[in-house]
């Protein structure tokens, strides 16, 4: 029984409330899931930049000379702007992999929670108010996010264990629910070149979406095929550069609720996860149908909706 929130936003004037309106969503459900937390927020592009979003249990020494050593590692600048056990490393664009290896030789016990151009990624162990707090989550401004308070049943309690996950450039998801398929699925995809770090079945279903993704298909298109090939109770709330999905298994046991105004689109496991959202007593609200792929984009202001075959 965990908790889900995510907010895409179509009216730029919110994008600085972006942080504090996913905080009030996901402490909210903290009830439904008590032993960690976490938040991806998305922020405007800048076409200059990557980031790497990143995590050590000692921070204070992990992260000490860790700008100077990996701008070295690079040949090129690159800054470091810690919050708390996490930092973000922002590097030029086009240096993700180099970085991503000059890192793991640096110093290989940093841990790397998000990778992409617009994404960063804060999760940790605790209730969901002390993880906002720890990283000052209200003050983050953006253009879309999503975030889960867990309550463990598939592997231990741990940061790496908390979602979202990361998988791929700027995509990640959150997932209440349990997949029964996970091993072997996750020997497929290593096999195919994904990497996975986790026993988590969650991280699985990311990885596959990114999978799918890398060979071609859409945000929609991955999540449509996940509903033939995963396997378990699921809900599936998904982030990418300039997009937001949704997706709950055939039998949809698990609950949830979304509401759309001209402003914003937002998703909860509950309908209290809204109710401080601004209009949303005149926001249109439902409940996602199962086996129907939901998904917006910043690309494409439509809502298409596609039923599963």
């Amino acid at each position: 029984m965990c908790g889900i929130v995510g907010l895409f936003l179509k009216d730029p004037s919110l994008e600085p409330q972006l942080g504090s309106l996913l905080t009030d969503m996901l402490i909210t459900m903290t009830d439904r899931g008590p032993d960690s937390a976490g938040i991806a927020i998305y922020s405007e592009d800048d076409a200059n930049i990557s980031k790497l979003t990143v995590q050590s249990e000692t921070p204070d020494q992990a992260f000490a000379t860790l700008e100077d050593d990996l701008s070295t590692a690079l040949g090129t600048p690159v800054s470091l702007r810690r919050k708390d056990t996490h930092a973000v490393i922002e590097i030029p664009r086009g240096q993700l992999a180099p970085a991503r290896a000059a890192l793991a030789a640096i110093t290989p016990e940093v841990r790397i929670m998000s990778s992409g151009d617009t994404v960063e990624i804060y999760k940790e162990v605790g209730l969901p108010k002390d993880v906002a707090a720890r990283f000052d989550l209200r003050s983050m401004a953006g253009t879309h996010g999503i975030g889960h308070t867990r309550m463990a049943t598939e592997s231990l309690v741990t940061t790496m264990g908390a979602h979202p996950f990361n998988t791929g450039p700027d995509q990640c998801l959150v997932h209440n629910g349990s997949l029964s398929n996970h091993n072997r699925l996750r020997r497929k995809l290593q096999r195919e070149g994904i990497h996975i770090e986790t026993e988590n079945d969650t991280e699985v279903g990311a990885a596959y979406i990114t999978w799918r993704m890398q060979n071609g298909a859409t945000l929609g298109e991955a999540l449509d095929s996940a509903l033939h090939d995963l396997d378990g109770f699921f809900t599936f709330v998904v982030g990418t550069k300039d997009g937001f999905g949704v997706v709950r298994d055939p039998i949809a046991c698990k609950p949830a609720v979304m509401a759309e105004t001209d402003q914003y689109v937002a998703f909860g496991s509950e309908y209290r996860a809204l109710v401080n959202l601004p209009g949303i007593d005149q926001a249109r609200v439902w409940e996602p149908e199962p086996a129907t792929v939901y998904f917006w984009s910043h690309a494409d202001t439509s809502t298409p909706t596609e039923k599963a075959a």
